[in-house]
């Protein structure tokens, strides 16, 4: 079967053997996978990573323990966990320090023609999402955990860095979960996408007003300390930028201003997949490119070029 390879910063595809299923497990022909930027940075040495990369996906359940799953349309929460310790327990299995990440920490990625996952990691994709919305339901996760994560009052203003592919879902879930979100970005076209769901939007730049929330979705190294800037005393940054590499910052405003600063990754997916069946979060005008999986390597130097958003691998042996 055909499988995408990184190794040193090359995008390679090669013939491997088709995956074999451990008990337990539910073997996926991939009908669609996203590019997203940890992919990228993937590519750029972040985490030492080699192998087949590929964590946001859309497949076909073609065998498993379980014949229920057999033909259903799925998705996969990312982190294989053991479900035996305290954090898997206490339904924290993203954090279990056994677990191995689809496509990212000792566990081949999506970007090939067949994927193994667990059966306790899917989820069904249901009828009123296509097959390119889905693809969102991972990084569409990773936005609602903020809400899991912090209290923040209904109808609260909430200042979103970033203008980017994680940055617009972002926007949109907490908008439409009931709070004021003004998005700063540099993209009046992907700014468009966030004003058409009634997100509030700004230009970044020059001196932003502050808030008692903000999120840092810029991707870069310096958004944080934007952030930091633009945060009341006593109020919360939620960090969501994925980076290989240090970022540096004075931490003297933080300490003194009291500032509280939340790591947020991974997200349950229930509440994306409600999003996206109910149409309160768009994703089809985030949609760049598409390329069939044997055109990876034309499809990660498209998703790296400045201004695009999300970009599709196809895999030729089919799908909706």
């Amino acid at each position: 079967m055909l499988a995408v390879h990184l190794e040193k910063a090359r995008v390679s595809v090669r013939r491997v053997p088709k995956p074999r299923r451990p008990r337990g497990f539910a073997l996926i022909r991939l009908l669609a996978g996203g590019i997203c930027n940890t992919d990228l940075e993937l590519q750029r040495g972040y985490y030492g990573f080699s192998g087949t990369p590929g964590h946001e996906f859309v497949g076909l359940v073609e065998q498993s323990d379980d014949s229920e799953w057999i033909g259903k349309r799925v998705v996969g929460e990312i982190n294989l966990n053991c479900g035996a310790c305290g954090w898997c327990d206490r339904g924290l299995g993203r954090h279990c320090p056994k677990r191995t990440v689809l496509g990212i920490v000792r566990h081949p990625g999506a970007f090939r023609e067949w994927l193994t996952l667990p059966e306790r990691n899917l989820h069904v994709v249901p009828d009123s999402i296509s097959t390119e919305a889905a693809v969102f339901t991972e990084p569409l996760a990773a936005a609602c955990e903020i809400l899991d994560q912090a209290a923040i009052p209904a109808g609260e203003q909430v200042a979103v860095l970033g203008d980017g592919k994680l940055g617009l879902l972002i926007a949109q879930a907490l908008q439409a979960r009931g709070l004021h979100v003004i998005q700063f970005g540099r993209h009046r076209e992907k700014l468009a996408i966030s004003a058409a769901a009634g997100v509030e939007t700004g230009r970044a730049g020059g001196k932003l007003p502050a808030f008692d929330w903000v999120v840092d979705a810029t991707g870069s190294p310096q958004g944080l300390a934007q952030a930091v800037r633009m945060t009341r005393p006593r109020g919360t940054v939620i960090l969501k930028s994925t980076l290989h590499g240090l970022v540096g910052i004075d931490t003297a405003g933080i300490i003194v201003n009291e500032i509280t600063l939340i790591g947020s990754r991974c997200g349950r997916f229930e509440p994306a997949l409600e999003l996206l069946s109910s149409g309160e979060v768009r994703v089809d005008r985030m949609i760049s490119d598409r390329f069939p999986l044997a055109e990876a390597r034309r499809a990660f130097s498209r998703a790296s070029e400045p201004g695009v958003l999300k970009v599709l691998l196809r895999n030729q042996l089919g799908g909706d």
